[in-house]
C-alpha cells in the first residue's frame, strides 16, 4: 500500500473491535449424589519470598461428569454463597465540564458528575481489591460497596491500563472475605462449569451460569498482554472487575470484555487470567507504582502448516524465534534464530502472544525452562525472568522552529518500547506528547509515532533528533504509524 503525507495524517492509528465488559464467576463439583464442598485454599509460599506477598492459592480441582439425573438437579447456591461476599461494586466519580452556547455563563456549563458502575474482587483479607481499569479511569473518587451493603471510600494502589486492571484499598478494621486464586495454567480446561458474579446494570449481586469455552485467546486484541479466558457465563454492563471462579470457589479470572454488536452478552466473554491478576496485585502490594514484566528478548513467528511442512513438523506447534535482541534474557539462555519454542515454564504456546504473556506472567528473578526444538531433537534452556533492557530515557521537549516544534520525545529502547506498545526491536524515538497549539500537533503528528530518520540519517535518540531538526532547513522525516511507514517532506 501506498503511503502519502496525507494518508498518514489522516489514518487512525488503531480501530477498537471488542466492547469492554466484565463479570465474576464460580462453579462446583458434583461428585457421586453430594454436592461436596469447596475445598480449603492452601498457601503455596514461594521459596526465598516476601511473606508479605504471598496471596492465597487454591487447591487442584478433582472433575467428574454427573452420572444421573439426581446429579444434574444439584445446585450452585454452596459455592455461590462462598464467593459472593468476596465480590464488591465499584463506583468511580469524574467530575466533567459540559459545553453551554449561553451568552451569559459563556461557553462552559456548571461542573457535573459522573458515576460508571463496575464490580471488583477482594484477593487479600486485609482490604485489596482488583478490578477493571477501565472502570475507574480518570475518577476523582472511587468507593467500594461490600455484599453486605457496608460502603467504603477506597484508595488507588496502582493502575495497568495495557493489562486493564487496577488495584485498590480500602480500610474495614476487620480481615474480609478473599477468593483465591487458581492455577489456571494447570488446572482450567475447556468445559469446566463457572458462575459469573457481579452488578449488571447497578443490580445487586447477580450470579450466572456457564463453562470455560476456549482457553488463551490471543486474538481478542483488547489488551497489550492478550491471553483470554473465553466463557459463555452472561456478562453485561457493570459486571467489569467481576470475578470468575472455578469449582473450588478459586479466582480463574476477572471478566474484562464481551464479544457484542449491540452492548448485550452474545454468551462470548473473556476474562483476565489468574496469573496475570495475581502479578499485577503482587507488583501493587510490594509498593510497586509500575508492574515490571519480564522479557524474553526474541522476535517469533507463528507455525503455520506450510511452515511446519519446511521445519519437518508432525503438526504446526510452537514459536520460530526469527530474531533476537543483543544481550537480552532469551540469547544469553542459548537460544538461536530458527528455535522452535514449544513451552514455557511448562505450558505450551503456539503464537508469539502466548511466549510473551507466559514468560511476562514469571517472578522477576526466576528461573523460567524453556522447551526447545532445534534439528528435530527437544532440549530445555533456562532463562531468567529480568525486565527489558534500556531503563527509562528521559523525555526531551522539542522547541524551535521546526515541524516537530512543542513535541516530547523519548528514546526507544526496549523498556520503553515496551512501555508504551512499540516493537521493542525498533530503534529511534516516539512522540509520548504533543503540544496542542505547537507545530508538531497543528501539521498532523501524533502521540505514539515512531521517528527513525531525518534527511536520510537514521536517528538513534532524542537528543541527535534534537539537533538534526535545529540544524536544517528543510526535512524529510521517516514516520511509522500503525505499522506503517512514510517519508513526509517539509
Amino acid at each position: 500500500m501506498k503511503i502519502t503525507r496525507d494518508t498518514l495524517l489522516k489514518a487512525s492509528p488503531f480501530a477498537a473491535i471488542v466492547a469492554g465488559f466484565a463479570g465474576g464467576a464460580l462453579a462446583i463439583s458434583p461428585i457421586g449424589q453430594q454436592i461436596v464442598a469447596p475445598q480449603p485454599a492452601v498457601e503455596r509460599q514461594q521459596e526465598g519470598a516476601d511473606p508479605y506477598l504471598q496471596l492465597v492459592q487454591a487447591q487442584p480441582l478433582a472433575r467428574t461428569a454427573p452420572n444421573s439425573r439426581g446429579e444434574m438437579q444439584l445446585s450452585f447456591a454452596p459455592v455461590a454463597a462462598r464467593a459472593g461476599p468476596a465480590v464488591v461494586n465499584v463506583y468511580a466519580q469524574r467530575v466533567v465540564r459540559g459545553m453551554s452556547r449561553d451568552p451569559f455563563f459563556g461557553r462552559f456549563s456548571a461542573p457535573r458528575v459522573e458515576q460508571s458502575l463496575g464490580s471488583g474482587v477482594i484477593v487479600r483479607a486485609d482490604g485489596i481489591i482488583v478490578t477493571n481499569n477501565h472502570v475507574i479511569e480518570g475518577a476523582q473518587s472511587l468507593k467500594v460497596v461490600l455484599s453486605d451493603r457496608r460502603e467504603f471510600d477506597a484508595e488507588l494502589v496502582l493502575a495497568d491500563p495495557r493489562v486493564d486492571l487496577a488495584v485498590l484499598r480500602i480500610r474495614a478494621g476487620e480481615n474480609l472475605p478473599t477468593l483465591p486464586f487458581a492455577d489456571t495454567q494447570h488446572d482450567t480446561q475447556v468445559g469446566d462449569l463457572v458462575l459469573a458474579i457481579g452488578n449488571p446494570f447497578g443490580l445487586q449481586q447477580t450470579v450466572t451460569s456457564g463453562i470455560i469455552s476456549a482457553l488463551a485467546r490471543t486474538e481478542v486484541g483488547v489488551s497489550d498482554y492478550a491471553f483470554f479466558i473465553q466463557t459463555d457465563a452472561a456478562i453485561n454492563r457493570g459486571n467489569s472487575g467481576g470475578a470468575l471462579v472455578d469449582m473450588n470457589g478459586a479466582l480463574v479470572g476477572v471478566n474484562s470484555a464481551i464479544f457484542s454488536e449491540g452492548g448485550g452478552s452474545n454468551g462470548i466473554g473473556f476474562a483476565i487470567p489468574a496469573e496475570m491478576v495475581r502479578r499485577v496485585v503482587e507488583s501493587a502490594v510490594s509498593g510497586g507504582s509500575t508492574v515490571v514484566r519480564p522479557w524474553l528478548g526474541a522476535r517469533l513467528q507463528t507455525v503455520t502448516a506450510e511452515l511446519a511442512r519446511s521445519l519437518g513438523l508432525p503438526r504446526p506447534e510452537g514459536a520460530v524465534v526469527s530474531d533476537l535482541y543483543p544481550r537480552s534474557a532469551g540469547e544469553r539462555a542459548g537460544l538461536r534464530s530458527g528455535d522452535v519454542i514449544l513451552t514455557v515454564a511448562g505450558v505450551e504456546v503456539r503464537d508469539e502472544a502466548s511466549v510473551r504473556y507466559q514468560f511476562a506472567t514469571q517472578r522477576p528473578g526466576s528461573r523460567v525452562p524453556l522447551t526447545v526444538l532445534r534439528n528435530g531433537r527437544q532440549s530445555t534452556l533456562t532463562a531468567t525472568a529480568e525486565a527489558p533492557p534500556g531503563g527509562s530515557p528521559e523525555a526531551r521537549a522539542l522547541t524551535g522552529r521546526h515541524p516537530l516544534g512543542g513535541a516530547r520525545v523519548v528514546t526507544l529502547t526496549p523498556a520503553t518500547a515496551e512501555a508504551n506498545g512499540i516493537d521493542p526491536f525498533k530503534t529511534g524515538v516516539f512522540i509520548q506528547a504533543l503540544d496542542r497549539g505547537g507545530v508538531a500537533a497543528r501539521v498532523g503528528f501524533r502521540t505514539g509515532d515512531v521517528i527513525d530518520a531525518v534527511n536520510g540519517q537514521p536517528v538513534r535518540d532524542a537528543a541527535q533528533l534534537d539537533r538534526a531538526m535545529a540544524n536544517a532547513r528543510s526535512w524529510v522525516i521517516g514516520v511509522e504509524r500503525g505499522g506503517q511507514r512514510a517519508e513526509i517532506r517539509f
